[in-house]
């Protein structure tokens, strides 16, 4: 400590940098992060294995990590959980620690986990998101009004059964030209019989996903309006900088994955985006966590290495904006007055603001 009488002085100073600091914290620009909860079962049926009918789950190793790695950047966020887990007693433990955690928000990520719920029925569609909500209360002690659709999958009955439910938001909207070519790999990697193929003809959108805008609107629908807060990709390139995304690049090189996760920040900032970043549970699980798994993109990395790059990429990601749960950040989004309107026609896709 200081002398007697240097201690004014210095307590002046560090009341100074606490009050700078909160003011640098204040002037950045908003953004927000969010967790697909999906469970190793969940991986599998997308995929086409055998086995996921007994839903295998990695929850009580993986949400420990998750929520540590959580803690140590200080970050409330928004966990989108799939209602099948919810359901299940062996997962309950580690969905009771999320909300235990305090000021994490609990979202809706239907409930089976299909990509193709855009093909269900206006009846499906509902007891569908009825039946995740339910579980996921049950579970947790959240009823969710946030919502995101399995593999990005969304359609004018999905949204306009959100807003009759009374969500807040949407976040399903994915823009990026590279849906077909993850669909592609899958399919590749994959040994679909023909009617499998079919449901998963519209798995991670179409090339004209990439004219949605990356900023926030309202979907104009029959019933109201509905907040989108899409799932930002880079802009201009309009490629994919979550953090699936960046583990697949850092199998490769993590100095090209660090630069590019960087360089989609820096663009944000200077396009006026405010980010809503995406993480997955194999963001923190590698190989050797999960070898069923192996086949996934960034798989390559040890649980270990994992840790250290999201580590590296969220304070890089604290640094340049104010991170939110996703349901606080919609509140300031809505907060500011009008947003653009959009009609929910999904045979094309509507041209970015």
């Amino acid at each position: 400590l200081p002398t007697r009488a240097a201690r004014p002085a210095f307590f002046a100073l560090r009341l100074t940098t606490r009050t700078a600091t909160v003011a640098a914290d204040y002037n950045k620009p908003k953004a927000n992060l969010s967790l697909d909860l999906d469970n190793q079962w969940a991986y599998m049926k997308t995929h086409g294995d055998e086995g996921w009918q007994s839903f295998p789950s990695y929850f009580d190793l993986a949400v420990p990590r998750i929520l540590d790695v959580l803690a140590r950047h200080n970050f409330k966020i928004t966990f989108f959980i799939v209602g099948q887990d919810a359901a299940l007693e062996k997962n309950h433990a580690a969905l009771r620690s999320i909300a235990a955690a305090g000021g994490h928000e609990i979202a809706n990520h239907s409930f089976h986990h299909e990509p193709w719920l855009h093909l269900y029925t206006a009846e499906d569609v509902n007891a569908e998101i009825a039946r995740a909500e339910d579980a996921i209360a049950a579970a947790t002690g959240v009823r969710p009004t946030g919502f995101r659709g399995p593999g990005f999958s969304v359609s004018e009955t999905v949204l306009e059964t959100l807003k009759a439910r009374g969500y807040a938001y949407d976040a399903s909207t994915f823009p990026t030209f590279l849906g077909p070519v993850a669909r592609a790999y899958y399919f590749f990697n994959s040994n679909f019989s023909k009617e499998e193929r079919e449901k998963r003809r519209s798995l991670y959108g179409t090339i004209s996903d990439g004219l949605r805008s990356l900023k926030p609107y309202e979907w104009q629908l029959k019933n109201g309006a509905l907040l989108e807060l899409p799932v930002t990709t880079m802009p201009v390139a309009r490629v994919p900088f979550h953090l699936s995304y960046v583990m697949y690049l850092a199998g490769y090189s993590p100095a090209v994955a660090r630069t590019y996760f960087k360089t989609a920040l820096r663009l944000c900032r200077l396009r006026g985006v405010e980010p809503s970043l995406l993480l997955h549970p194999l963001d923190f699980l590698g190989g050797d966590d999960v070898p069923a798994l192996g086949y996934f993109p960034g798989m390559k990395l040890s649980g270990a290495e994992k840790v250290a790059l999201v580590d590296t990429l969220l304070a890089a990601y604290a640094a340049r904006f104010e991170v939110l749960p996703m349901g606080a950040h919609a509140r300031a989004v809505k907060e500011r007055g009008a947003l653009p309107r959009r009609a929910a026609d999904f045979r094309h896709a509507v041209a970015a603001a």
